[in-house]
């Protein structure tokens, strides 16, 4: 395989293809793991390699408790990858959260329930930190992209992640409102964590599509897609921005994940 990447992007809800790429070209990667949710797009932009894969499927096929969250992140790291960016929709469990706001998760808590969310298998126990789950280098990017182009966006967030397809009940919402979570989705775990074994650096940026149901105005698909349509081209900008901004050479430790994870 000659194509390889040094970012990869996982496009979320509302962000499918991968238009910002020149010289593109479409690459299906076999993994141990099965199939990934779509062909990956690697192609450049200002002179760096990128890898570009729709998490739900170029169609949005993939409801998120079917995803191949392995795959994805195996065939990125076999093109290379050292560095991903996943912009995703989220609902909010606060307030001041607004939809058509950002929001930059530092925090999960997960309520995931058929996942398989590690690398671990029989003759090799991985037990990886997760007490940060995310790469600070990259967080601090997108703070100051979107600081720079005036950009409402939430800093060090909590993500509650169901299991979903299904939207929460409003009991459900009302208790994941008391652990203190700023924001709820289906798809940052175990993604994020699979990163982290995989040694590449994680970030997550997320688009506030609605109020969850504790505010009494019931979540559906068509709301959340209509809020994404207005905000997807901000999405791009960041991603654009981001890009530019990234250093060929890391300062965080994201890479040495797995030296004390191993036994």
């Amino acid at each position: 395989m000659n194509e390889t990447a040094e970012i990869g992007i996982f496009g979320g809800t509302g962000i499918y293809d991968s238009e910002l790429l020149k010289n593109s070209k479409e690459v299906i990667i076999d993994t141990p793991y099965g199939k990934t949710s779509d062909s990956i797009t690697v192609g450049e932009f200002n002179g760096r390699n990128v890898a570009f894969m729709p998490r739900h499927g170029k169609k949005h096929t993939i409801p998120p408790h079917l995803i191949n969250f392995r795959a994805n992140i195996w065939a990125f790291k076999e093109l290379g990858v050292k560095r991903i960016i996943a912009p995703s929709a989220v609902g909010s469990l606060k307030e001041e959260f607004e939809p058509g706001h950002f929001a930059l998760p530092s925090q999960f808590i997960d309520f995931t329930k058929s996942r398989n969310g590690t690398f671990s298998e029989d003759g090799k126990v991985i037990h990886i930190s997760v007490a940060d789950p995310f790469c600070p280098e990259l967080q601090n990017i997108i703070l100051e992209v979107t600081k720079k182009q005036g950009i409402q966006i939430h800093e060090d967030c909590t993500y509650v992640c169901i299991e979903g397809p299904r939207f929460s009940t409003k009991a459900e919402s009302r208790f994941f409102r008391t652990t203190g979570a700023d924001i709820i989705g289906m798809t940052l775990v175990p993604e994020c964590q699979l990163a982290r074994e995989a040694q590449i650096c994680y970030v997550s940026i997320s688009t506030v599509t609605d109020y969850d149901v504790w505010a009494e105005k019931p979540v559906t698909a068509k709301e959340v897609m209509e809020t994404l349509a207005k905000n997807v081209e901000t999405t791009k900008k960041i991603l654009m921005l981001m890009i530019d901004q990234i250093p060929e050479k890391k300062s965080c430790s994201c890479e040495k994940a797995l030296e004390e994870a191993v036994f």
